[in-house]
């Protein structure tokens, strides 16, 4: 959430661009994901494909019920909020809870579950931690709240987390260095990376983390993470990356260095400033290793809800 509100963030102005549509939308998608990989929700196992009795057809992965796991507060007053919503709610999809939180519905009685403010508050939460500073600047008609970047090490980070995927030299994923500036342990830290990228994408602010590139480079990126969407927004993720997320057993016979998969054929010739960065392969390799991690059993249907949320961010042009 606060990473995706960084990228959006003009560094010495404070502000999100006026004309993004799509960040408020795309915030709820994150909190919602964030409470994924905290373990809190999880696809409900008779919505699961893998539940699904013989002869029915699978839902499709937006439309899996998510129930709330472990109601345990977190400690973030949003995701907090969003967890208390859910636990007092029927069960619904991932892409009805996006919806909710966003306000987007007709339904009256539904209004209540839409959270105010978010981007405020996020960038409060980020003032609190030193990371941004609060100023008042005025727009000619109207004065306005902003919070300029005061840590840059901190955008940086992130900054360098969604390069080191899409501009670095190896297509290799090295998970333990992601978050190699973070003092503590990260869980599922290549899926929270690959999660970043799909939600800037999504929230349209990854272009701010691509304006040095040159045209031709930075187009090859946006491909490559609109590839890189459509593979993991479905479950299994990655089905044609030979390392499937969310298949029991091994990867079904990688390709390694071989034939380029989907997703890696926007490559960029040498001599420009982007390269081919990781691939679907490592990526899927990541994300499964990621998986293997938890011990708990619940983590298989929480990427599933992932993978249900970023199915509904891909598809947000549709929706808005």
């Amino acid at each position: 959430m606060e990473e995706c509100l960084l990228l959006g963030l003009k560094d010495k102005q404070g502000y999100l661009s006026f004309w993004n549509d799509n960040i408020s939308y795309t915030l709820r998608g994150c909190i919602l994901i964030e409470l994924a990989l905290r373990r809190r929700i999880s696809v409900s196992r008779d919505s699961s494909a893998s539940h699904r009795p013989r002869g029915m057809g699978a839902l499709a992965v937006q439309d899996r019920l998510i129930e709330v796991v472990d109601s345990k507060a977190t400690g973030e007053v949003l995701l907090d909020e969003a967890l208390k919503l859910m636990k007092a709610s029927e069960r619904m999809s991932a892409a009805q809870w996006v919806d909710l939180l966003s306000g987007e519905t007709w339904n009256v009685t539904k209004i209540g579950y839409q959270l105010k403010q978010v981007r405020e508050r996020l960038a409060k939460g980020l003032v609190d931690k030193g990371i941004l500073r609060t100023e008042k600047r005025n727009f000619l008609l109207f004065d306005m709240a902003t919070h300029p970047v005061a840590d840059s090490s901190a955008k940086d980070a992130v900054l360098r987390r969604v390069l080191s995927l899409l501009t670095s030299s190896s297509p290799s994923v090295h998970a333990h260095v992601l978050y190699r500036e973070e003092k503590r342990p990260i869980a599922f830290a290549a899926t929270r990376a690959l999660s970043l990228l799909c939600c800037a994408f999504s929230a349209n602010v990854l272009e701010n983390a691509l304006t040095h590139l040159s045209y031709d480079a930075r187009e090859a990126a946006f491909q490559k993470v609109d590839d890189i969407l459509a593979e993991f927004a479905q479950w299994p993720m990655a089905p044609r990356s030979g390392a499937p997320v969310g298949i029991a057993g091994g990867p079904a016979g990688g390709r390694g260095g071989g034939t380029p998969g989907l997703g890696e054929g926007s490559v960029v010739t040498p001599g420009q400033e982007a390269t081919a960065g990781a691939s679907i392969f490592e990526l899927a390799k990541a994300v499964r290793n990621d998986l293997q991690t938890d011990t708990s059993g619940i983590a298989m249907g929480a990427f599933e809800a992932i993978a249900g949320v970023l199915h509904t961010l891909s598809r947000m042009d549709s929706l808005l």
